[in-house]
């Protein structure tokens, strides 16, 4: 038997001459089921958050949509939603949706415990956990220096990337190519650029969709020595199989990306999804999914007691100066050309 839990959300005494009050409260039914679209619930993420929420009374349930798609999604589903909430995608992203009216504005009880500069200025979307993006490589591989240098002839083959539609690819190939402005250039990017990435692109062996890549790069035998990896990917996968990974630290720095969270605007459960919210980003749960997921918390009362090995990652690199504006001008457009003309 479902149970009402009640929470008064505002109240308010008002006196009429004849001495009568007046008290808004709103009932939060937490038997309601929140619907969640998220490209962050993988490799185990997903039921281990739904089993959580359960103790805490939230009845969840998860779509997982990669990076690259869950932003169409959304879009494509606007007069007919589903999702209560969204959560892992990072600004650009987030700012697609944003622009279609997707998002209501709130505030969570945790808001000062973040930098408010990773999230929205306006208050749309709040940022949950900050990701590296890095190249991982086997122990017996030689690093190399930067994400340019895999451009030449002896990496070919050696290294591999995730599609281009993923946020992951997206980013780093966004890093790169970013580089390279020109004002005249093909969409803002000089020659030089566009060979650049034609050769990043064409040297690297792209990973089919479920593909265990992370076996690929511990094996010794195999010729992929090198792999695209998101921070928390760095570290869970060490911790799963007992395997330290190189990572590459380039001089220029690597592209940080950062998840955010926000309410859907056509959910009729708002107030619900924002107690949840409020429970998701606290420290103590933040802590808690860093210690299961190895992810870098956006909660600096979180990050303060996370695992020695996180801060060690977190501060082995450094953030690369980047122009997102510009970058979220021009990224579809670039991704579709290296599509068209690059990917073999």
């Amino acid at each position: 038997m479902f149970k009402k839990f009640t929470k008064m959300i505002a109240a308010a005494l008002a006196f009429s001459t004849f001495g009568t009050s007046i008290i808004h409260a709103e009932e939060i039914d937490y038997s309601k089921e929140i619907v969640i679209y998220s490209n962050s619930t993988t490799d185990g993420r997903g039921e281990w958050l739904k089993d959580k929420a359960k103790a805490a009374g939230f009845n969840i349930t998860y779509v997982d949509v990669p990076g690259g798609e869950l932003a169409d999604r959304l879009i494509a589903e606007k007069n007919n939603s589903i999702a209560d909430l969204v959560f892992g995608l990072n600004n650009l992203e987030f700012n697609r949706i944003k622009d279609e009216e997707l998002l209501i504005k709130y505030s969570p009880d945790w808001a000062e415990e973040v930098d408010l500069s990773l999230g929205d200025k306006d208050g749309y979307y709040y940022p949950i956990v900050v990701q590296p993006l890095v190249l991982i490589a086997n122990q017996k591989a030689e690093l190399p220096s930067d994400w340019t240098e895999l451009t030449n002839e002896k990496y070919k083959g050696q290294y591999g990337i995730l599609k281009l539609s993923t946020g992951t690819s997206k980013n780093i190939f966004a890093s790169i190519l970013s580089r390279y402005t020109d004002e005249s250039g093909e969409l803002g990017i000089s020659e030089e650029g566009w060979e650049v990435a034609a050769k990043y692109l064409q040297n690297a062996y792209i990973y089919e969709q479920g593909e265990d890549f992370v076996s690929q790069i511990i094996d010794d035998k195999n010729p992929l020595n090198y792999s695209m990896m998101w921070g928390s990917g760095v570290l869970q996968y060490q911790k799963e199989n007992s395997y330290k990974f190189k990572v590459m630290s380039p001089e220029i720095g690597v592209p940080y990306v950062t998840e955010q969270i926000g309410i859907v605007s056509s959910s009729n459960k708002q107030e619900l999804v924002k107690e949840f919210i409020n429970w998701f980003g606290s420290a103590k749960l933040q802590k808690e999914w860093s210690d299961e997921f190895g992810t870098i918390p956006a909660n600096k009362s979180a990050l303060e007691n996370v695992k020695d090995e996180i801060k060690e990652f977190a501060s082995s690199v450094k953030p690369q100066k980047l122009d997102w504006k510009f970058i979220g001008e021009k990224i579809n457009q670039w991704i579709e050309k290296a599509e068209l003309e690059f990917v073999e």
